[in-house]
């Protein structure tokens, strides 16, 4: 690979204009990371373009001097995947934000990728309809980014994650080739899943530049809920009771006591602080449904070791308590210096021994992390309230977090649940894919961009021509 050079940049100003190529450190250092503590490196140039065609041509320029692209949205990502190669090209798509069509009669939406994620679901609003993954960063991030790392959200154990709502991809290939993956039918199983291939590929084999997304009819109704509990062991058993009674929520997150008390400290909601666990539920569907469903729901907590359960008696009432949850990251953020949002996910059932190891690393190696996430679906996020200057301390996160990833993999969990695998764990990849699955993606990389140049080094590294 090469650093990006002065023909390279003549080529991409006379096709993009000289607005739209910005070469100037002052200019490229705002696209030298994400929302990834830690990474971050220089990238030669940055270039905005605004039609697939023009995507296609500045990867052709690219290919033909071997030089490194980076695709990226808003750069809110969580594991180093849009963080640039050092001289090389970024590609940037939010000036690609056209809502191309939306289609009621057949409950879809087609966008190109720098439309943001809330965006979406508010214009699917004016027409009764809903787009349900939800990222805690959806008032910011753009739904390619959400496409490349298959993004997941607050309403994941209902209704899953992005790819579930996926139904076609138009992708410019390493060379500079247009495809469409996918198709508007309901059914379609023709030939292979190529667009399953590309979502979740974190921009390593293609740049995605229009969407076509499935919608739903919008749920006539919502409840909130919340309960705390006196241990983590006991909100974790009362999820667990609550699916045995065949009850799914859209929405089942939980707070442990440090998040809890860094929210109210930061948004003064009146939450328990002296409670251990707070758990945040939500109900959604017909009236009737959501009454009978929480209902339910409030049995299963009194019977259980619930402290206390509240329901939201307004909207704005459930806006509070909602807040507890969104506001969790910005509140945790407040503590350090430096914030490390990790992302695991384990069985449901193993929750309960997850948060204790977590809280034993934390003791271990005299560090401080908050975890919340979505007890629903076993995804966990372990944060570090840190400071990156410290030497000392950033060699005990990254002792820490080893020990958490060994006990996640020991419990039959995943290294992300929703994060993607980026730079910031991809060296934890192959004791995941402990088999042929882990030479089988370097094939596939190989196959679709042989020489290596669209987000290199994330995921994992290519091996050179001739192995696997």
């Amino acid at each position: 690979m090469n650093p990006i050079q002065q023909p390279q940049i003549d080529a991409l100003r006379a096709l993009l204009g000289d607005a739209r190529v910005l070469t100037k450190a002052i200019d490229t250092l705002p696209y030298g990371f994400d929302g990834t503590a830690a990474l971050s490196a220089e990238a030669g140039c940055v270039v905005f373009p605004t039609t697939t065609a023009e995507v296609a041509a500045c990867l052709r320029i690219a290919t033909d001097a071997r030089v490194p692209v980076v695709t990226r949205g808003s750069g809110t990502g969580l594991s180093g995947g849009s963080v640039p190669v050092a001289g090389g090209m970024v590609l940037c798509l939010n000036q690609m934000d056209r809502v191309l069509e939306l289609d009621a009669a057949n409950l879809t939406i087609r966008v190109e990728p720098g439309v943001i994620t809330q965006k979406i679901d508010e214009l699917a609003a004016e027409q009764g309809l809903f787009y349900p993954p939800d990222p805690g960063s959806q008032k910011i991030s753009t739904i390619g980014g959400n496409v490349a790392e298959n993004s997941g959200g607050l309403r994941g154990l209902k209704y899953g994650v992005t790819r579930d709502y996926v139904m076609g991809l138009r992708v410019v290939l390493a060379d500079g080739e247009v495809a469409w993956l996918g198709s508007g039918c309901v059914k379609d199983v023709a030939g292979y899943s190529l667009r399953d291939l590309f979502i979740g590929s974190e921009g390593t084999l293609g740049v995605v530049t229009e969407v076509l997304l499935k919608l739903l009819p919008r749920p006539a109704a919502r409840g909130t809920m919340t309960a705390t509990f006196a241990s983590m062991e006991a909100a974790a058993q009362a999820v667990s009771d609550i699916i045995a009674q065949r009850i799914v929520p859209c929405t089942m997150e939980f707070l442990d006591q440090t998040t809890l008390r860094c929210v109210e400290n930061y948004a003064r909601i009146g939450l328990p602080t002296d409670a251990a666990a707070l758990l945040l539920l939500e109900s959604d569907g017909s009236q009737s449904a959501v009454d009978e469903e929480l209902a339910a729901v409030r049995r299963v907590l009194e019977a259980s070791a619930a402290l206390r359960v509240e329901t939201a008696a307004s909207e704005e009432d459930a806006q509070r308590l909602r807040t507890a949850r969104r506001a969790a990251f910005s509140a945790l953020a407040r503590v350090r210096p430096t914030t490390i949002l990790e992302d695991v996910t384990v069985p449901r059932s193993r929750l309960a021994e997850m948060v204790r190891h977590i809280g034993a690393v934390a003791e271990r190696h005299a560090l401080q992390i908050g975890v919340f996430g979505h007890m629903g679906d076993g995804n966990l996020h372990p944060t570090f309230l840190t400071d990156e200057r410290d030497a000392d301390e950033m060699h005990r996160v990254e002792l820490a977090l080893d020990a958490i990833v060994e006990k996640t993999l020991e419990l039959g969990g995943t290294i992300t649940g929703e994060h993607g695998v980026g730079l910031a764990k991809k060296r934890f990849l192959p004791q995941q894919f402990d088999d042929a699955s882990f030479a089988l993606l370097g094939r596939i990389k190989q196959t679709l961009d042989p020489q290596g140049l669209l987000n290199p080094g994330k995921i994992f590294d290519m091996a050179p021509a001739g192995q696997s």
